[in-house]
């Protein structure tokens, strides 16, 4: 039998402002390879006018899926396809960058686009895909479907903020959008693990470290012209 979607009592205790701080807690940590993809994502745009509204377009959208992603979320959790169309679809985001050649600096070159709406579609299908797995942490944590919905709320706007400041640290630093990408690759690697082995669950404390490794390195050096 199929599980119902998970429903909307406000039951609001004494323990309601922690959990919702864990939950906007762990949004930011789980949002930081979300947000350098989909900073770098609205970079490929060639329009540099059009790049913020791609991202706020995009963002729109994907906070309406998220949002029934996580109504839905005992139903979606169910079905061990979601979670490998999930990872298919960040690993081929992953394959897509590491393919597209390098420039004439010998910088790893982003896909382009042209319109503003071929970025907003991935924008929002890539959001959706990472909250596979940061909705499958969330509702671990609390199975208030309004808490959920409130953390998410503030997570993508928590979201948006962060894209902002990797755009600036990506002409900054030589590794952060590699770093990103594998990052990433991480993501998809163990949405993978969960939907076709799930007693291999990879903690989130090893997820967590794992990506503060890879970004460590992506800050590691900076661009020459941002040193002058």
């Amino acid at each position: 039998m199929i599980d119902k979607p998970i429903e909307l009592p406000v039951d609001i205790g004494l323990s309601t402002p922690i959990l919702l701080l864990v939950l906007v807690a762990l949004e930011a940590v789980l949002s930081a390879d979300n947000a350098i993809a989909l900073a770098s994502i609205s970079q490929g745009l060639v329009d540099e006018k059009l790049r913020p509204q791609a991202l706020n377009l995009g963002l729109i959208f994907a906070y309406i899926l998220r949002m029934t992603l996580i109504v839905f979320a005992t139903w979606v959790v169910r079905y061990w396809q979601f979670q490998v169309l999930g990872a298919a679809y960040l690993l081929w985001l992953v394959f897509k960058y590491f393919t597209a050649g390098k420039d004439e600096d010998g910088q790893q070159q982003r896909p382009q686009y042209t319109s503003l709406w071929q970025v907003i579609p991935i924008i929002a299908i890539t959001d959706l895909a990472f909250s596979l797995d940061s909705v499958a942490t969330a509702i671990a944590v609390s199975t208030d479907t309004w808490l959920v919905i409130a953390g998410a709320t503030i997570g993508i706007i928590l979201l948006r903020f962060m894209a902002d400041l990797f755009i600036r640290w990506l002409s900054e630093y030589t590794h952060l959008e590699d770093a990103g990408y594998i990052a990433v690759g991480l993501v998809g690697v163990k949405l993978l693990v969960r939907a076709l082995s799930p007693d291999l669950e990879i903690p989130e404390v090893v997820t967590v470290a794992m990506v503060a490794i890879i970004f460590s390195w992506g800050f590691s050096q900076r661009q020459e012209s941002a040193q002058e």
